[in-house]
């Protein structure tokens, strides 16, 4: 098993498969992809020895990420690979769902079992002020599909942004009082190319907290897979509410993540310094070298980011590795 020297175990993989995005969000990418950089990411083969790596030394969930995973044409083959690797249990995708509706049952078909969708507002005109987009009536019908089709608890994500969607908590809550689909504000990060944006809306999601646990929320104890966030639940409420707050205390104690990005380089935190190339090892009959290559890393991981200090490492945008 994956295990670095502070006894973290890691279970649970976030891939990129391309760091292309067809969305402006202002907090990453607010003047849109530079298509000027090469693109040469990571091969179907080459992603099947590395899924098949990662699940030989117990890796157990696959998140697939971008950029906009939804742009790769192959994506479903991606999809089929992680189903058919022995020991993946979960595969999950995160997506700003601008094809959802049309593709979902494709995807649930080839194996997916997870889906986390971005939705900065609930309102049309705040939607595409923050994203660049005007289809948020087609994302959320295929929100709605996907739970008919058999994915539960569908996760969706929003960046939590002061001067933009702060004032629509509310709203999200009477959103999914009758729907099964939690809801996970996230605290803005910090990155190369977003400082003065960071600087005028990030919040700290700590008095959100405070206000659900006062209003009878519950705190739910975490499946050993789950990501970072503390997700709350309400008995008058079908869906749930959750909070990824980076900058809390000890948000790093209990990591259990991978990043590999989509040039193929390993990345033991999302604000590392520097990735590690893996893609040497990544031929059809590299699966145990890179396996040796994976635990040669371990070593190096650190034992948490240091955000609180302004550091963010070698991420200029989130789009690099899908957060």
């Amino acid at each position: 098993m994956l295990q670095d020297n502070f006894g973290r175990k890691f279970e649970y993989l976030r891939l990129s498969i391309t760091d292309v995005c067809n969305f402006s969000c202002n907090y990453c990418l607010p003047d849109g992809y530079d298509c000027s950089g090469a693109r040469d990411f990571l091969t179907v083969p080459e992603i099947k020895t590395l899924v098949s790596a990662f699940a030989k030394l117990g890796m157990k969930k696959i998140r697939i990420t971008g950029g906009e995973p939804g742009l790769r044409k192959d994506l479903t083959d991606i999809i089929r690979i992680c189903r058919d690797t022995p020991g993946i249990e979960q595969i999950a995708i995160t997506t700003n769902g601008f094809n959802l509706e049309k593709k979902i049952a494709e995807w649930i078909d080839a194996g997916l079992t997870h889906l986390n969708v971005s939705a900065d507002s609930l309102d049309p005109r705040l939607f595409q002020a923050i994203t660049g987009q005007q289809n948020l009536e087609s994302i959320l019908r295929g929100v709605d599909k996907a739970t008919l089709l058999g994915i539960n608890n569908v996760k969706i994500n929003a960046v939590l942004l002061k001067t933009f969607n702060l004032g629509q908590i509310d709203q999200y809550l009477t959103w999914i009082k009758h729907k099964p689909v939690t809801v996970r504000f996230i605290e803005l990060m910090e990155t190369g190319n977003n400082k003065e944006y960071f600087a005028d809306n990030h919040v700290s999601g700590e008095f959100i907290k405070q206000n659900l646990l006062a209003k009878g929320w519950t705190q739910v104890i975490k499946d050993k897979l789950a990501g970072p966030a503390q997700e709350f639940y309400h008995p008058e409420s079908k869906g749930r509410f959750g909070l990824i707050m980076p900058y809390s205390t000890d948000f790093c104690k209990s990591c259990n993540r991978l990043r590999v990005a989509s040039n193929g380089n390993l990345h033991l935190c999302l604000f590392a310094e520097q990735g590690i190339d893996l893609r040497p090892y990544l031929t059809e009959d590299g699966v145990d070298q890179t396996c040796d290559a994976l635990l040669a890393a371990m070593t190096n991981k650190v034992v948490g980011h240091e955000l609180a200090k302004n550091f963010t490492g070698a991420t200029t945008h989130l789009a690099m590795l899908g957060g």
